[in-house]
């Protein structure tokens, strides 16, 4: 993998979860911090917007050619397939962009993509997992939500056992039962990483 060109380096703050943990939640309350020194880390995709999203802001969204073309000439610090055709990615012209403006860059983004950040940049990663109380609560929110069919619920859940096994693999873990608990935690844990 060719480093990222950007010479002055931030750290990178990484959150990973089954959907419906509450790391959205968490990640926006910390990026309001002003003290912390975060900026998002918008995501390439190859799937189509809903209609709430905005190219550039949620996601960068690409086709699956140009995704494709882009995994061939290693523009990505990571990408995966999560399911058929549909590509998410971390762009490292995306990491390089917030770097230049003197800020860390914090993710919102799934296990698999966590942890192959924190490999490649061991020390300047801070990768933490939120974990649910439990699966019947993490499908109470994905339901409460309203925002996807049955199946892709459904297809939610079912990856959720896998992903909870990883969490031992991240530096660290916040149980999401009590939201305001776990906004503490989660600044507390990044307030610390970023001041050492």
């Amino acid at each position: 993998m060719s480093e990222l060109k950007t010479k002055k380096k931030g750290k990178l703050i990484v959150f990973s979860a089954p959907s419906g943990s509450g790391k959205t939640t968490i990640v926006r309350h910390l990026l309001k911090q002003k003290e912390l020194n975060l900026e998002f880390s918008i995501s390439a995709t190859s799937r189509e917007a809903r209609s709430n999203e905005v190219d550039g802001k949620d996601y960068y969204y690409l086709s699956l050619k140009e995704f494709k073309t882009k995994i061939k000439t290693d523009a990505f610090l990571e990408w995966e397939e999560v399911y058929r055709d549909n590509f998410y990615g971390t762009l490292k012209t995306e990491v390089e962009r917030i770097w230049a403006k003197g800020k860390h860059v914090i993710f919102d983004i799934d296990v698999s993509g966590g942890l192959r950040i924190k490999r490649k940049f061991p020390e300047e990663t801070l990768a933490v997992f939120v974990k649910p109380p439990d699966l019947n609560e993490l499908v109470r929110r994905l339901k409460e939500r309203g925002e996807e069919s049955e199946d892709k619920i459904n297809m939610r859940v079912a990856k959720a056992p896998a992903e909870l096994a990883t969490a031992p693999q991240f530096d660290k873990i916040v149980v999401n039962s009590n939201l305001e608990d776990a906004l503490e935690k989660a600044y507390n844990l990044v307030s610390d990483f970023l001041n050492t």
